[in-house]
């Protein structure tokens, strides 16, 4: 097991790996205490059985630089293969403003292959290399040094036997022409945006039921002081204050500290100093708002505009087609997608590419009183109305 602690050392390897059709990465780091993820473990594995082909590179290794690994991720002669890429890859994306291309995910293309919904990596490793991965060192402190053995073992697990999934996958979409199907899921792993919450939009993330646009306009600035504070000390948001706090927050309106002392979901340490301050600013700043200036309150979805039995076929529709494609239903639509649908909706990622061409088009004939469903012994057949 070689563990990369040098700059020159991991040069040399990027610089063999950059000869291969392929290098499969995966990274191991510490979330929970902080707001932006602890990168404390690099797998990289290129195609190959000999000792130096699959490392570990150590980023907490005094003076080791990373550049030689970002300067493989932008070549674009060598594919970079991760499972469930969207946590490694924001990590890249905020250390090193670097996002890998071309980029591939094992864990999309097995639901396009027909591997189920979210289908996790050691079920792949058992249906497709033929192995077993030992999970003891799962849930280990990734920043302790030295690393066991075990962990060793476990970590490079998660890129070795990713070689055999990845080879495998791509060649089952060669062969049902389905390759487009992933790239076209893979966008939004592609943009930076996705990596990157902006402070003022942060509010969008919320669930408020029914809110009033000044509701709306006093959690956006909440949001907005909680997003800021949690990124310049580097601390998870709801270590701030948590969502229930913040609508309380929202609908409490306090003016000076005695009014934030009758908040019962704030944490104590937010009762005082910095913390409090910013949220007595923010509210005043919702609170200043011009009525016509109000930011307009998301549409709902009331259970009520819901056609419950078009939502019920729907869901059948879904399954058949999903079967029939081979694709995880999931990956067509999801079940909020339906319940829209069935309250009017008309655009949505089931809208768009090639879902459209497997389940939208007929969900939407199906609206429209165009197809109706049959059985046929145990298949779902659409008959034309």
């Amino acid at each position: 097991m070689t563990t990369l602690t040098t700059t020159d050392a991991l040069a040399a390897f990027c610089t063999a790996a950059a000869r291969a059709p392929y290098v499969t990465v995966d990274t191991e780091f510490l979330r929970e205490r902080m707001y932006y993820s602890k990168l404390c473990l690099v797998q990289l594995a290129y195609p190959g059985d000999g000792e130096t082909d699959a490392v570990l590179v150590d980023p907490l290794a005094e003076g080791l630089d990373l550049a030689p690994l970002y300067a493989l991720f932008r070549d674009v002669g060598v594919v970079k293969v991760f499972h469930a890429a969207r946590q490694d890859l924001e990590i890249f994306a905020i250390e090193g403003d670097t996002i890998p291309e071309p980029l591939f995910d094992t864990q999309i293309a097995a639901m396009v292959c027909g591997f189920g919904e979210q289908v996790g990596y050691e079920t792949l490793v058992r249906k497709v290399a033929r192995a077993q991965v030992d999970k003891s060192s799962r849930f280990t402190d990734w920043s302790r040094r030295p690393l066991s053995d075990a962990q060793k073992i476990y970590a490079l697990a998660d890129v070795t036997h990713l070689r055999a999934i990845y080879e495998y996958l791509a060649a089952e979409l060669d062969k049902s022409g389905r390759k487009a199907w992933v790239e076209e899921e893979l966008d939004i792993l592609r943009d930076p945006a996705t990596y990157r919450v902006a402070p003022p939009e942060a509010y969008l993330r919320l669930k408020m039921r029914n809110p009033s646009p000044r509701t709306v306009a006093l959690a956006r600035e909440l949001a907005a002081f909680r997003e800021s504070y949690a990124q310049a000390n580097d601390v998870p948001r709801n270590r701030v204050f948590k969502d229930d706090a913040l609508l309380e927050l929202a609908g409490l309106k306090p003016k000076d500290a005695s009014e934030l002392g009758k908040a019962r979901l704030l944490l104590r340490e937010a009762r005082r100093g910095e913390i409090a301050d910013g949220i007595l600013a923010a509210v005043a700043a919702g609170q200043a708002i011009p009525k016509e200036d109000l930011p307009v309150p998301p549409k709902q979805k009331g259970r009520e505009q819901i056609n419950g039995a078009l939502a019920d076929l729907l869901r059948v529709l879904l399954k058949a087609k999903a079967e029939q494609a081979g694709v995880a239903p999931k990956l067509l639509a999801s079940s909020s997608d339906l319940d829209d649908i069935a309250a009017g909706a008309r655009d949505g990622d089931w809208a768009q590419g090639w879902r459209l061409k497997v389940f939208g088009a007929d969900a939407l004939r199906l609206c429209a009183g165009e197809i109706a469903l049959a059985c046929k012994g145990h298949d779902v057949q659409i008959v034309p109305l």
